[in-house]
């Protein structure tokens, strides 16, 4: 068996390896196995690669080599390591656009090896050579297209520029001209490759990238790290047509397909067309703000808390990321822990954009230990709403917003929300009565069935630990209080 026979085994394995850790990563039952297949199938194409790579390039290309390896690994170890969940979404923006330069990179090699210098391997692409071509400007536009996105995102998950999507004056045709630009641009280098072309279009993509992802606002931003997962997964394939590797090929389909899918069905969740999301056309506020008169909200105590929640038949809790800005799954899991114990019936509702990244809140919670089966999504939970005592809104804001079901002229207007305000009563967590991630403000705060409980989430579900004491404690089992005014 030769080298290249060998790499080439090792390949089909690794990318068997990829489907098997996707289907892992479906459920969280198997979401361990899933990590573990995904790992091995990378050391597999890793080792085969180098291998494959000694054989044919220098000493002193091997130590620059080893180099790079080693100085990426202690890297990504360090910030892996150190990172916490609430800045997850960021590293994650973070590292697709580490992607999304490497085919920038990988496809002006391309250029400059075979387009730039002629000669024999011109010779040999033959009538594949203005298929070249065709590789090399794509993968370059699709990479710097993910790379600027990649870091407009990573720069809004992480607070250092404001949330609030960029709105330029006929965006849409900003946008439309940049792609009819790419498509010209493409013509006329399958042609005749030129240095300013590619040039043009470097430029180009990266300016499109930069807008598409700031004109779309912090509500959409879940949706935007999904959609950004599938762009570098086409940069990684368009990089393997141009290294003929087929492994990349397909691992770069893979998670493109898989970004994209799972692009499509957050979409769906929050009643939002795919194509407008991906063109930046959601996420804008109103200009002036709401300026609606809700009146005065009502605050209660931890202890009051404690006392509402001691006499519960059921309780729902809803997170948001402010549960893990707190770092409050822990104590969340213990007071969850401390009902069921009480023989109170605690179920947990889960908005498919809760959070900054798909799946935020359910990692949490399986981080804490939270039993599965009663971590339900939202369409799981939401009829049962009606007939629940109590709901904890835990750092939630967009996501329990009633806006989105009553005002038609709300910027988040057809977003499928949690019902929670239709339960006996309603307390939610917050520090302050600013509005969310979104920039919407939100009428339940202001509703007769819900109080305020302001402070640092963690803490405040600490004080209501201490509050209820041990199950069996005195109180246990009272008759229901509730929130709501009394009728008439």
């Amino acid at each position: 068996m030769t080298a290249t026979t060998a790499s080439q085994a090792a390949y089909i394995v690794a990318a068997l390896l990829f489907i098997l850790s996707l289907a892992g990563l479906s459920k969280h039952e198997t979401s361990r196995s899933g990590i573990v297949f995904g790992i091995a199938g990378m050391v597999i194409a890793l080792a085969a690669t180098i291998g494959l790579a000694v054989r044919s390039i220098t000493a002193t290309g091997v130590v620059l080599l080893v180099a790079a390896m080693v100085i990426g690994a202690v890297i990504g170890l360090r910030r892996a390591r150190r990172v916490e969940m609430t800045g997850m979404p960021e590293l994650i923006a973070l590292l697709h656009s580490f992607v999304g330069l490497a085919a920038v990179l990988v496809g002006w090699n391309g250029y400059l090896d075979v387009e730039a210098r002629g000669g024999a391997q011109t010779a040999v692409l033959g009538s594949l050579l203005r298929i070249h071509h065709a590789e090399v400007f794509i993968g370059v536009f699709i990479g710097a297209v993910t790379f600027t996105g990649s870091i407009i995102a990573y720069l809004k998950l992480s607070a250092r520029i404001p949330s609030k999507p960029l709105t330029l004056p006929g965006k849409n045709a900003v946008n439309l001209g940049a792609l009819a630009a790419f498509v010209v641009l493409t013509a006329l280098f399958v042609i005749h490759p030129d240095l300013g072309l590619l040039i043009a279009v470097t430029v180009v993509a990266l300016a499109l990238g930069l807008h598409l992802v700031a004109s779309i606002g912090g509500g959409d931003m879940p949706v935007v790290v999904s959609m950004l997962n599938s762009y570098s997964g086409w940069a990684a394939a368009a990089s393997g047509f141009l290294l003929n590797n087929t492994l990349l090929i397909v691992t770069g389909a893979l998670v493109g397909s898989s970004g994209a899918y799972l692009s499509y069905i957050m979409c769906q969740a929050m009643n939002r067309s795919f194509l407008s999301v991906i063109a930046g056309g959601f996420g804008i506020e109103a200009a002036s703000g709401d300026t609606t008169d809700y009146g005065e909200h009502r605050e209660i105590s931890a202890e009051d808390t404690a006392e509402l929640l001691a006499g519960a038949e059921s309780v729902v809790i809803t997170p948001g990321y402010g549960m893990a800005v707190a770092q409050a799954q822990y104590p969340v899991a213990e007071l969850t822990r401390a009902l069921r114990a009480r023989g109170v019936d605690v179920r947990f509702g889960i908005h498919p954009v809760a959070g900054r990244l798909p799946g935020h809140m359910n990692v949490l919670l399986a981080e804490a230990k939270v039993p599965y089966d009663i971590v339900l999504e939202m369409d799981e939970i939401n009829d049962d709403f009606p007939r629940t005592s109590v709901v904890l809104v835990i750092g939630a804001n967009d996501t329990v917003n009633p806006s989105a079901a009553e005002d038609p002229g709300s910027p988040i207007a057809g977003m499928p929300v949690l019902r929670v305000w239709d339960a006996a009563d309603v307390v939610v967590f917050k520090r302050s009565m600013a509005p969310g991630y979104a920039g919407v403000q939100n009428p339940l705060f202001f509703r007769d069935n819900t109080r305020m409980l302001f402070g640092d989430a963690k803490q405040r579900v600490e004080d209501i630990l201490r509050a209820l004491g041990p199950a069996g404690a005195p109180g246990d089992g009272a008759e229901r209080r509730s929130l709501r005014a009394p009728a008439g």
